[in-house]
């Protein structure tokens, strides 16, 4: 090893010691005639002294020229820097190396930023030169959680049992999910594998084999629009298990996030994870994926709106809507006018037609105390019921929404996350709330396809009582399906599948994939399923989100070593490009590209 330590290493009980020591400048001072360097690894900071009585005037001159992210070996003595020099912010604060003898291993050009995490650095550049990005320290942190997590994820399945298989990133195109990435067939011309967007057919095949716990750190792959929490590759936690129920598996994934949280954080997590139906959740939050770190649920008041004097109300009723509302307690002063008329046009840009509200002044009994849109036009005895219904105080805010069903859950869910989060900052950092939300629909209605569509996959189990449903009324058959919600984000899903031929091809019916269609699309899981298919379920995490949440970044580009950019691209390696005409010949492709 060029190096006996690391730059973080070095304590106090060292001091005597001669020690060799490698590393990145971070900066370079000159203190009257006595050169001084902060030499960076990833384990830390470690300051090195040049004095010429100690390491010569040839070293001394050497060092002087010493710049930034020139990579350099130190050999000297440690000694301690005493009580008034120690620096308390660095772990080797107490000491520094006195060097004997410097080697410069590598000089650097001026970096295009600083190495720094207080830098503040625009994101394009950072990706470009990602590789000067991950020295910095916020970024190693970031990396090194992740190498954590998907650690304690391991240890905890294999002391479960769990058999950690890799399952084929080339495969079949299959049709009806997230849109594929294709690659040509050099030996088979105009014929395409597809990355796979996930292990989910190949898990259920190993069940089928046999194989009973199965568990993979998976890259999958899906050709989508990209925001802060998607990539075009990304990686799962996935796993399967055999002659299970909905609760064992809830119960295992639940263990991970303990273990998780417990290894990376220190933290321990409460046990069980509360639960909610999926209808529950919609009901009471407007999402399947509600931030519980507040309270502020959605109450319905269609029956008390059929007569409450406010014409917008009656008349979302009239055209088979709804009318729901949720009280922001105390938050008449936080809320100005201007903010609540913002939060109104928040709410028309997500579907609504306006955002009625009423604030409640000192006496929640005088008229004249409700005020808004629509506080006048609610009759006194509709007002008493309201103040009843709402557990209305002084100073709270109403806000209500009347449209259809789809839209009040859309609309209110998302006011609801704004006032928690953005304008009463009712979530505290530092706060976990899980929380599972299961039996979703099986499948809802596309009005684009006009046709129904999967809610989560075409193998997730219909509850059996279910099943006569199917060919009626598809819409009103529940799935055993099951997600795992932190704080308003969902990092985990996943169900019991379908392990028997007849129920996979009434579901496929339902979703009007014919017999032909099914089998030339997933013949081989039909043709594995009749072999005796144990019954089988999974779920699989989002490590990137999880790793997001965990060390508090904004977006999974920061938890990612080497990232793509929100059109695509990899601004490092400067692709996708153009191929040679000549490759394109040996795939057997031809290039239509748009106008221009």
């Amino acid at each position: 090893m060029l190096r006996t330590h690391t730059c973080g290493e070095l304590r106090l009980a060292d001091v005597g010691a001669t020690v060799t020591l490698c590393g990145w400048v971070q900066n370079h001072r000159d203190h009257g005639g006595v050169i001084f360097i902060d030499l960076r690894d990833r384990y830390g900071l470690t300051q090195v002294v040049f004095d010429a009585d100690v390491c010569g005037a040839a070293a001394k001159e050497q060092a002087d020229r010493l710049r930034s992210e020139w990579v350099v070996q130190v050999e000297g003595e440690v000694r301690a820097r005493g009580e008034k020099n120690a620096n308390k912010q660095l772990a080797t604060g107490d000491i520094e190396v006195f060097a004997r003898r410097l080697t410069v291993l590598n000089p650097a050009p001026t970096p295009p930023f600083e190495i720094d995490e207080h830098a503040k650095v625009g994101e394009e550049a950072r990706l470009r030169y990602r590789f000067l990005d991950l020295r910095r320290p916020a970024m190693q942190r970031r990396l090194l959680l992740r190498h954590r997590i998907v650690q304690a994820a391991r240890r905890y399945f294999d002391a479960l049992g769990f058999v950690e298989v890799e399952t084929p990133v080339l495969c079949k195109y299959t049709p009806g999910g997230a849109r594929n990435f294709l690659v040509p067939s050099r030996l088979h011309p105009g014929q395409f594998y597809a990355l796979a967007e996930s292990p989910q057919l190949f898990k259920q095949l190993l069940m089928i084999a046999g194989y009973d716990r199965y568990v993979q750190i998976a890259k999958c792959f899906r050709d989508e629009d990209l925001r802060n929490d998607r990539q075009p590759e990304f990686t799962q936690i996935d796993l399967e298990m055999s002659f299970v129920t909905m609760d064992d598996i809830m119960e295992v994934g639940e263990g991970m996030a303990r273990a998780v949280w417990r290894e990376a954080l220190g933290v321990e997590l409460p046990a069980p994870f509360p639960r909610l139906t999926w209808q529950e959740a919609m009901d009471r939050y407007g999402s399947d994926k509600p931030d519980l770190r507040f309270a502020l649920p959605i109450v319905d008041l269609s029956d008390w709106a059929a007569g409450c004097g406010f014409s917008v109300f009656e008349k979302a009723l009239e055209a088979k809507g709804v009318v729901r509302a949720l009280n922001a307690p105390g938050a008449a002063e936080q809320l100005s006018r201007r903010t609540l008329d913002q939060l109104t046009e928040f709410a028309k840009g997500i579907g609504a037609k306006g955002l009625a509200w009423i604030k409640i002044g000192a006496d929640p009994g005088r008229a004249e105390d409700w005020q808004g849109p629509a506080a006048k036009n609610i009759t006194p005895q509709a007002r008493a019921q309201l103040a009843e219904r709402l557990q209305v105080r002084a100073g709270d805010v109403l806000f209500f929404g009347a449209d259809t069903l789809k839209t009040v859950r859309t609309v209110l869910g998302a006011v609801r996350n704004q006032l928690g989060r953005e304008l009463l900052q009712l979530a505290r950092p530092g706060e976990w709330r899980f929380l599972w939300v299961h039996s979703a629909p099986l499948c809802e209605w596309s009005e684009e396809e006009r046709a129904w569509v999967a809610n989560h996959h075409p193998f997730t189990a219909p509850y059996r009582e279910q099943l006569p449903l199917l060919a009626s009324d598809p819409g009103a058959v529940l799935s055993q399906s099951y997600d795992l919600v932190l704080n308003g984000n969902e990092i985990g899903g996943g169900s019991i599948r379908i392990h028997d031929a007849a129920t996979q091809q009434a579901v496929f019916q339902a979703l009007g994939i014919g017999p032909e269609e099914a089998q030339r699309k997933f013949g081989f899981l039909l043709h594995a399923l009749s072999y005796g298919a144990p019954p089988h379920g999974g779920m699989a995490f989002g490590l990137d989100r999880l790793v997001m949440l965990l060390s508090g970044a904004e977006s999974i580009r920061e938890v990612i070593a080497f990232p793509k950019t929100q059109r695509g691209r990899d601004e490092m390696l400067d692709c996708p490009t153009a191929v040679s005409e000549r490759q394109l010949a040996e795939l057997h492709i031809l290039t239509r590209l748009p106008p221009a």
